[in-house]
């Protein structure tokens, strides 16, 4: 297994990269995000999957761990291969597949061309105890204050596109839960009253 590749970026294509491994140029496919990101002569450490087929290797980059997991774990959910994981990937980023899942947005997996309404419902199905939850953009800093149930909840209506405003305004109409907080629930909640408004 190759979990990452570090070396010069020899080469940029539409869908993929060349890093100059120690003389030895490894083609990368990555996703326009990843790409954009890179520099023809800079160096560059992408983690990377290893796809092995009969007839090939395909080395796919990244850009971070997180989108490497996400990719690796979308692709246990029946009839989703490498090629159509990477096309998730490109579509929505690890959080907004998580919160598509975690709240049975088939409208957004069926914004990943190839993904059509039986496949989005049962992607949703396979993976929904598996994705796991957003992680944030909060993932780096330090675990001493976490974040309250209207902060999660609106971070993921921002993950799913909406605008801060827009995402404010629905979760303050959201009332308190009693007891502990049902953050999906919630979230479902935030999302009836945008769709009413």
């Amino acid at each position: 297994m190759i979990a990452h590749v570090r070396g010069t970026v020899a080469a940029l294509t539409l869908s993929s990269a060349v890093l100059e491994v120690g003389g030895v140029g490894l083609e990368l496919l990555c996703t326009p995000g990843t790409l954009a990101g890179l520099r023809t002569g800079h160096e560059a450490t992408l983690p990377t999957s290893l796809v092995v087929r009969e007839d090939s290797l395909t080395l796919f980059g990244f850009a971070d761990e997180d989108e490497k997991s996400a990719f690796e774990l979308v692709q246990t959910a029946s009839g989703v291969g490498p090629k159509l994981a990477q096309a998730m990937l490109a579509v929505l980023t690890p959080d907004t597949l998580r919160v598509a899942v975690a709240t049975d947005d088939v409208k957004t997996l069926t914004k990943v061309p190839g993904i059509g309404q039986k496949v989005a419902q049962r992607i949703i199905l396979e993976l929904k105890d598996r994705l796991g939850a957003p992680i944030g953009a909060s993932r780096s800093a330090a675990p001493s204050a976490s974040p309250t149930w209207r902060d999660q909840v609106q971070e993921a209506l921002q993950g799913l596109g909406y605008n801060a405003k827009d995402a404010e305004r629905a979760v303050a109409v959201v009332p308190d839960p009693d007891g502990t907080p049902n953050v999906s629930a919630l979230l479902r909640a935030a999302l009836q009253g945008l769709s009413k408004a």
